[in-house]
């Protein structure tokens, strides 16, 4: 909403009831520009300023603001309802700033976290360490097992980081969109590899935050 001809987008989104779902990595300025880039937290503040400014977030309105928040370090994330008490608190108090809900999701090594890991000398122990929280209740609600993703060339694959590592649904399965067969796809095998332990570690993670209570 800050580039140009983007600036009506808050009313855009409310007069079409769009829920909005918008990264903050942390309540402060340090932490967010140190996964963002400098700038970043401000830029955060004045879109939501603007986003409550017609409505979203605000209490007995039907416009809904979710903040979505990842560590940022090799950590995994605190509870879902733990973190999403202290931003609200902490979003209020300090920037008068308000929203709906709060996900969760954990760091999942790939691509520019995986390479941060690796420069950093963590990847080893990250893996170690979302190895040892896995939790065996987190599968079922895993977000490849009711979804799929689809690439600009209408390419599927099981989820998301699968996209990004160009991880292809099982070869026996329809491979692009224009082939899609839902009964297929009901029950279909789901390509894994390391980085799933991502998003069964603990509470879990999924584009909806947390998959189990903690």
């Amino acid at each position: 909403m800050f580039e140009p001809h983007q600036a009506d987008l808050p009313e855009f989104f409310a007069a079409n009831r769009v829920e909005v779902v918008s990264s903050l990595p942390y309540f402060l300025p340090q932490q967010t520009d140190a996964q963002r880039g400098a700038g970043v937290f401000d830029k955060s503040v004045e879109a939501i300023k603007k986003l409550n400014a017609v409505g979203y977030g605000i209490e007995d309105t039907d416009l809904i603001l979710n903040l979505v928040y990842n560590p940022t370090g090799a950590f995994l994330p605190p509870a879902q309802s733990q973190i999403e008490a202290d931003f609200r608190r902490e979003m209020e108090t300090r920037y008068h700033l308000f929203f709906n809900h709060l996900f969760t999701i954990t760091n999942v090594p790939v691509a520019r976290f995986l390479d941060y890991l690796r420069r950093s000398g963590n990847e080893e122990k990250y893996m170690r360490k979302l190895v040892a929280a896995f939790n065996p209740a987190t599968v079922e609600n895993l977000m490849c097992r009711n979804l799929i993703s689809v690439d600009w060339t209408g390419k599927l694959y099981d989820c998301d980081f699968n996209q990004m590592l160009e991880l292809s649904v099982s070869s026996d399965l329809p491979q692009t969109i224009f082939d899609f067969d839902a009964e297929k796809f009901n029950r279909r095998p789901i390509a894994t590899a390391n980085h799933c332990f991502g998003c069964t570690a603990g509470s879990g993670s999924s584009c909806g935050g947390a998959v189990v209570a903690a």
